[in-house]
């Protein structure tokens, strides 16, 4: 445990859905959900909005539509959210070189690893932050926490969500976390939790009352250690900036069982050469190809074959991705397909017959042409007609499209339907405006 509060932990308000609202005027204020808009989509973000109605992440997107009939229900878009991200990670490395970054929105900082970090003055820093983040990312929120360790700093970052910001002074870690529920110590989920109530715990200071054995007879030695520790704000983890990527994936959930094994190898290698791009962007290869499946009835199954060596070569990674796929029995058809590679290296060592990939068949896969042809429109895809400028997907069905013509910097805008294959529609790439 450190003497000093010198542990920052960053959270992004609501990421996905901000990112949304702050590009979409019209969305601003309103409830949204960001996530797999089909029948069998799942929510990844929603805003403070349509948390109000109940509305969660990992909900079925049925269930938060019941929930929450009137929100806007968007596909995403990744392009925005790593430019966010990326931009907000670059100013957490301008206080100190030792950054973790958990997620695209979320990450620790150790600020005593900061040339200029003073202890006195942690406000003053979190407060020229915060204001920092809103202001290079044209709207978007943090909430902050900081304290001598990661699990205060991470807690902290809760008290004052969202846009908010919660200093844990030393030496009282433990009376500030006492009095929180139980689930606030990271890996007491839903059944930890429950197991818990039936030993009349609720919150942190009652789980104290428990030693470790007790502990250890309902809950097993490990997770009893750790809880025991955890109670007493014991945490001596160390920023680790240098947490190696252990894998890299694409996976898929369809919008209907596929049958067709031609089909499906199709995807399987697509998904294959979109990992290896990812691994070349990231100077990654890996050695080990995974192949996921999800059958009609939920049963998932997964099938692995590790390479001679590391490879970042599309070709190979595909090839062994169908070979995977042959020795799967499709029955009644797949739900979900995935395609991973692990065993990571920062080298790669092909076989020296291998002829080198030509780099022109390595575009984006599947092209935006070819999901369109399979799903239709996507849901808060951006747009741009040869009359009415720029635009994003409100939505889609029964060969029509509409859409709302508005960007960022303009007002709220129109909103027209057009036929879904007009040919003066069309997808529109990602493109900054926010200056770092």
């Amino acid at each position: 445990m450190r003497s000093t509060a010198s542990i920052l932990h960053l959270d992004l308000d609501a990421f996905f859905a901000s990112v949304e609202q702050r590009d979409k005027p019209s969305l601003r204020g309103k409830p949204v959900v960001v996530g797999g808009v089909g029948a069998r989509g799942v929510v990844a973000t929603a805003s403070y909005e349509a948390r109000r109605f109940g509305v969660r992440s990992a909900m079925s997107a049925a269930e938060a539509r019941a929930r929450c009939p009137q929100a806007a229900f968007l596909g995403g878009r990744f392009d925005a959210y790593r430019e966010a991200s990326g931009i907000v990670m670059a100013r957490l490395r301008e206080l100190s070189p030792v950054v973790q970054p958990l997620s695209l929105d979320e990450a620790f900082v150790d600020l005593a690893a900061g040339e200029d970090f003073d202890p006195d003055r942690v406000d003053d820093l979190v407060g020229v932050l915060r204001a920092d983040v809103t202001r290079l990312t044209h709207g978007l929120t943090a909430s902050v926490g900081v304290a001598s360790s990661k699990l205060m700093a991470k807690i902290a970052s809760e008290i004052n969500k969202p846009d908010g910001a919660f200093v844990v002074q030393p030496g009282t870690e433990a009376d500030v976390l006492g009095p929180m529920q139980a689930t606030a110590i990271p890996g007491v989920g839903p059944a930890t939790a429950e197991r818990l109530r039936r030993l009349g715990v609720a919150t942190v200071e009652d789980l104290r009352r428990f030693s470790v054995d007790d502990l250890g007879a309902h809950l097993g030695q490990s997770s009893a250690e750790s809880l025991y520790r955890l109670a007493r704000a014991d945490d001596d983890r160390p920023v680790d900036a240098t947490r190696e990527t252990k894998s890299v994936s694409v996976e898929d959930t369809f919008e209907t069982n596929l049958v067709d094994r031609t089909h499906l190898s199709e995807i399987a290698e697509q998904m294959a050469r979109r990992v290896a791009q990812r691994l070349r962007k990231s100077g990654l290869s890996g050695r080990t190809v995974t192949l996921k499946v999800r059958y009609h009835d939920f049963e998932t199954h997964t099938r692995s074959s590790t390479l001679s060596g590391p490879t970042d070569n599309g070709r190979v990674l595909a090839e062994t991705a169908r070979r995977l796929l042959d020795a799967e029995d499709l029955g009644g058809g797949l739900r979900l397909l995935g395609v991973g590679v692990s065993g990571m290296a920062d080298w790669v060592q092909d076989d020296l017959f291998t002829d080198p990939e030509p780099e022109e068949e390595l575009g984006p896969l599947p092209s935006r042409v070819e999901r369109r042809q399979r799903r239709g429109w996507t849901p808060g895809e951006d747009v741009t007609h040869v009359e009415h400028g720029d635009g994003w997907v409100w939505g889609s069905g029964l060969g029509r499209v509409t859409v709302r013509f508005e960007t960022r910097e303009s007002p709220l805008g129109p909103v027209k339907t057009f036929a879904a294959d007009d040919p003066a529609l069309s997808a529109r790439a990602f493109v900054s405006s926010v200056e770092p």
